[in-house]
């Protein structure tokens, strides 16, 4: 889990989390696709890493939003289904003027995989997640609102 507070209102970071111009700017920085509803088809494509497929599970704006994706499959752009996909959810709450984030990535014990990688695989999230909370910081105080 990754925890960040935003000097910005909830609408505003719920804007930079799904809107595909914005997760450009942050997290997928070779283009995003965002079918913003439950059951909608994402794309995520990075410079370095290719593109990933992932399926929206809860849009309950501006307090949630969920997708499952195949990660650790890119190189194939594999469907994001049970045994290949974790669950990646955001929660937003208010906090005065700004908006507390929390972010989990749940489901690697269900991957089809040996253990070891599973926790590798989580670690390695867990890291990347960090990371990327920290470029959302950076990329809220240097877009306009």
């Amino acid at each position: 889990m990754t925890r960040c507070n935003f000097a910005a209102p909830v609408e505003r970071v719920w804007a930079l989390l799904t809107e595909p111009e914005h997760v450009t700017g942050w997290f997928a920085d070779a283009g995003a696709k965002i079918d913003l509803r439950p059951g909608g088809a994402m794309v995520m494509s990075w410079a370095e890493h290719g593109s990933v497929r992932a399926r929206v599970e809860a849009v309950e704006p501006p307090r949630r939003f969920a997708y499952r994706w195949a990660a650790h499959h890119a190189a194939d752009m594999a469907e994001p289904v049970d045994g290949n996909s974790t669950l990646v959810e955001f929660t937003l709450t208010p906090e005065g003027d700004g908006t507390r984030l929390r972010v989990v990535e749940s489901g690697f014990d269900t991957l089809a995989t040996s253990p070891e990688q599973a926790a590798a695989n989580h670690a390695d999230n867990v890291g990347g997640w960090a990371g990327m909370v920290e470029q959302l910081s950076e990329y809220a105080d240097r877009v306009p609102a």
